[in-house]
């Protein structure tokens, strides 16, 4: 295998998924016995249990599209696609000098946000329900709750 370009650039965990799982050695785990196989098994099971197994390039493509008007760098970009935060919470520390930008900052992130939930977690399966959403439909149903 020759290299075509060393150091292209940084890669987003659903390029590295893609990577592993085209490459016959993370689907056995008897060859993770290798140092390097086993170090990829492990990156190759952490990745399929994020909610990067569920994009495509696709979905990327149409999120870095519907983005653009936010002026995002590069980095701020490769970490929404990453993480997939679910809260302004989770994306205020990704996007540097959030509060100094022109646009309003509490608009900004809803809109990420909602883009994020929208495009990149659209195929994701749901998490499981909370506690708090469990002991309404508890409550709901007459059950009553241990306490």
């Amino acid at each position: 295998m020759k290299i075509l370009e060393a150091n292209a650039g940084p890669l987003t965990n659903f390029e590295v998924f893609e990577f592993l799982r085209s490459k016959d050695a993370v689907k056995d785990p008897t060859l993770a016995l290798l140092p390097n196989i086993a170090s990829e098994y492990k990156v190759f099971e952490y990745l399929e249990k994020s909610g990067c197994k569920h994009l495509t390039r696709e979905v990327i493509n149409e999120f870095l599209e519907k983005c653009k008007s936010f002026k995002l760098s590069k980095a701020e970009m490769l970490n929404i696609i990453n993480i997939m935060p679910k809260s302004a919470v989770e994306l205020f520390p990704i996007i540097e000098a959030c509060d100094t930008r022109d646009d309003d900052e509490s608009t900004m992130l809803n809109a990420l946000v909602a883009i994020v939930k929208e495009v990149l977690l659209a195929g994701t399966p749901s998490p499981p329900p909370v506690i708090e959403e469990i002991e309404v439909a508890h409550e709901e149903n007459g059950v009553e709750a241990d306490k």
